[in-house]
């Protein structure tokens, strides 16, 4: 099955290099952004782990239970942000999708974790591993997140000011790039609705 383990690799290199580039963001910016930065981060490499395809490196029984806490304390952080606006709605339906992902794929379910490890990072075929209409609602959720970030990114027309010269360059940090870090967030947005479609 070359095909569906490229595919996990892919997943993990994608992940991971977003996971690098969010934890670059957190060294400028606000504190805000640096907050959503870090939390941008940790999905980012947990997606990339969670996607190591279970053919190469079989992941122990008790990683799941790891996953769980980890992003279920994610999502507790994201709900106390949550009012504040941002992107602190969408962190925690990540925190909790990934909570979700866990429990569908940890050892004792329906799909059993080698099976759904491998499927979920590969693609294969078996027996759903998760509440179909839950995982419905969350492949929808995601597929618009992703036309909406798409279409964020989409260049507009570019008023250009009387008079406006060849100036310095502004922003240099990792930061002050904010078509970068929307890219981020649709790569990831990307990879959760690809790992979902394998549950």
């Amino acid at each position: 099955m070359h095909g569906p383990v490229l595919s996990g690799w892919l997943l993990v290199a994608l992940c991971g290099a977003t996971g690098a580039y969010c934890l670059l963001r957190t060294r400028d910016g606000t504190a805000g952004e640096r907050a959503s930065a870090r939390a941008e981060a940790l999905m980012g490499f947990g997606m990339a782990a969670m996607a190591v395809p279970a053919a190469v490196a079989p992941p122990p029984g008790w990683l799941w239970a790891v996953y769980v806490a980890l992003f279920g304390a994610a999502a507790l952080h994201a709900a106390a942000r949550a009012g504040a606006g941002g992107h602190h709605l969408h962190h925690l339906i990540g925190s909790l999708s990934m909570v979700y992902m866990a429990l569908a794929m940890a050892p004792g379910t329906a799909h059993g974790a080698a099976s759904a490890h491998a499927g979920h990072a590969a693609g294969a075929s078996g027996s759903a591993g998760g509440v179909p209409v839950l995982t419905g609602l969350l492949l929808l959720y995601y597929a618009l997140y992703v036309l909406r970030s798409a279409g964020r990114l989409v260049p507009g027309p570019v008023a250009v000011a009387a008079g406006a010269g060849g100036g310095a360059v502004q922003g240099t940090g990792w930061g002050d790039r904010p078509e970068l870090a929307l890219a981020c967030r649709l790569a990831m947005g990307t990879a959760m609705f690809a790992m979902l479609l394998t549950l």
